[in-house]
């Protein structure tokens, strides 16, 4: 049935009109087709009789417009050897979302922007490294299981409240040390390293790898076989390997059902400060909660919600607030009790000894107490105004950016370098295909980095006393947000299949035509089609060939070893 299928997709047109280049420039030759058109593989002409390239206007003529015939052997040996183990490599890519159709459209994201895909795993660890920074300093008690906390937390969409000292009794007071305690451990799952996973990133670099040593060792001498030793398609697929490996070492919490569980489960044992300076649970006072997933964000946030890690990049802008936010809280009561002030002022500062630093007498208080212990210092006029869009956002930006756009065109770029430098040289079927599939895949990241950015900045807008109102320059950040997300999923479906489909027409003999392999577009009126391919044509493309391998396999080692250098950062001491 498969047979048949394929048999039906690629051949099915062109049956008719079939083309053998070997034996038309053999009639060329001969001269049945007059003697005018026949040239090197440089395209100066020469006499037909020595010719090993035909001008495109006589490969019209005496060829045809049709492709050469298909081959279910050649197609099935390529798509097996090349494409397949990639494809089986993309199970491998994390999920977790509440919905097959979410699990589905983050592959389609994936691989339809591989830019995308390695910006969300740059920002991720980033993000990591940032907030071990952030909080480097503090020392308050669980500054540790916050940090672990809220990166895991990178993959949810979850919201801070500092309403009714929520945020403040979670930091303060000794009876939350449980909290933090027990959702560390609750999100302390890891995905591990399966057999599956293990065997198909094996089976991508033996691939690979046997992709390069067949270039460089094959005997070849037509056109044909020069293009079918498949290192175009083995490089511009690589990018998934440093991505896969990048996921699979982070871990990321992706699971929505685990860590809204986790999350659940910890606020059940949340305190909250009292006016009688008697906490209590944070159920018998109202249904927030200090630290919370929320459950639908609007159309405008609905990609926050998701929690495949290709969806970080829109989670980037309110994840780095909310992190400030927890920052800011630890700080004030950081530094209030290294000058030994407790929460509860009517009293002294207990001294702690080698087990405990900050004694639990000290972290008590009443309602006020305990709000007034993580607010700014009262000695300030003016508190600091805090940034809408948090600190260091711009350097994790650029920084994420170069990396993702490195390893996108890197490997990408790779493909083009080798089909670009194939006889006929020139940009053609091949290496355009792969052009477009990075051009789009970059629009794809470019659009759906504005898109966020419109998004976050359509719900904070300040007013009057800190408030936030919409007014119409957010309602139109929030429709053109949706526009370009959208616009943007629907061009990576379409990259998804662009990139399928090219690499399919290649192992199927669609591109072996007059007019791809004439490179008509580069050379207009001076296209020629290589027919017969000389030993001196096979010992030119070493040099791109090697650049070729090169830059592909130093993008992605670069990649994954930036992913190895900021992954896991220290933390401060409990």
């Amino acid at each position: 049935m498969v047979r048949r299928l394929l048999l039906l997709l690629f051949p099915l047109a062109t049956v008719v009109s079939a083309v053998n280049f070997e034996t038309c420039l053999q009639e060329v030759r001969n001269g049945s087709w007059g003697l005018v058109g026949g040239t090197d593989n440089h395209g100066n002409p020469v006499p037909v009789s020595e010719a090993t390239a035909v001008t495109y206007e006589l490969c019209q003529v005496a060829c045809g417009t049709g492709q050469e015939p298909f081959s279910w052997n050649n197609f099935s040996q390529q798509f097996s050897a090349w494409l397949l183990p990639y494809l089986a490599l993309m199970s491998q890519l994390p999920f977790g979302a509440k919905t097959r159709i979410d699990n589905l459209i983050s592959i389609l994201l994936a691989v339809g922007s591989p830019t995308l895909a390695a910006y969300s795993l740059a920002l991720t660890v980033l993000n990591d490294h940032h907030i071990a920074q952030r909080f480097s300093h503090l020392s308050y008690p669980n500054v540790a299981n916050a940090i672990r906390i809220l990166s895991s937390l990178q993959q949810s969409a979850f919201r801070v409240v500092t309403d009714e000292t929520l945020l403040a009794s979670l930091i303060v007071l000794p009876e939350n040390d449980e909290w933090w305690a027990e959702l560390v451990e609750w999100l302390n799952y890891t995905q591990s390293w399966s057999i599956s996973a293990v065997a198909s990133i094996l089976w991508v670099i033996i691939a690979y790898v046997f992709t390069v040593v067949d270039s460089f060792t094959s005997v070849v001498t037509t056109y044909s076989e020069l293009n079918s030793n498949g290192q175009a398609v083995g490089s511009i697929f690589l990018w998934l390997l440093p991505v896969v490996i990048g996921w699979l070492q982070i871990s990321p919490k992706c699971d929505f059902e685990r860590v809204n569980a986790a999350v659940e489960r910890a606020n059940k044992i949340a305190f909250v400060a009292t006016h009688d300076g008697e906490p209590v649970h944070a159920s018998h006072v109202s249904t927030k909660r200090a630290i919370s997933l929320r459950r639908g964000s609007g159309i405008v946030h609905s990609d926050e919600n998701h929690t495949a890690p290709i969806y970080n990049y829109a989670r980037f802008l309110p994840w780095s607030m909310a992190v400030e936010t927890v920052y800011v809280a630890f700080r004030e009561a950081s530094e209030r009790s290294a000058n030994y002030r407790p929460v509860n002022s009517e009293q002294d500062w207990q001294k702690g000894d080698r087990t405990v630093r900050i004694r639990p007498e000290n972290r008590k208080g009443s309602f006020e107490q305990v709000g007034a212990y993580v607010q700014f210092r009262s000695s300030e006029i003016e508190p600091p105004r805090r940034s809408r869009w948090g600190p260091g956002i711009i350097s994790r930006f650029l920084v994420a950016s170069c990396l993702a756009l490195a390893l996108t065109w890197g490997t990408i770029g790779a493909a083009v370098l080798v089909a670009f430098y194939t006889p006929t040289k020139g940009l053609a079927c091949r290496s355009g295909s792969y052009l477009i599939y990075g051009v789009v895949s970059t629009l794809i990241w470019i659009l759906l980095v504005l898109s966020s950015t419109l998004a976050h900045y359509a719900s904070l807008v300040p007013t009057f006393k800190d408030r936030y109102q919409h007014t119409k320059t957010t309602r139109l950040a929030g429709i053109t947000s949706v526009i370009m997300r959208r616009t943007a999923k629907t061009l990576a479906a379409l990259n998804f299949i662009w990139v399928l489909l090219a690499c399919l027409f290649q192992f199927s003999s669609f591109y072996d035509r007059c007019w791809c392999n004439s490179s008509v577009f580069y050379w207009r009126e001076h296209a020629y089609n290589v027919i017969l391919v000389t030993a001196a044509d096979v010992a030119a493309l070493n040099i791109p060939w090697v650049l070729g391998v090169a830059l592909a396999c130093g993008c992605a080692t670069v990649f994954l070893a930036f992913v190895n250098v900021f992954i896991h950062p220290v933390l401060p001491e409990s």
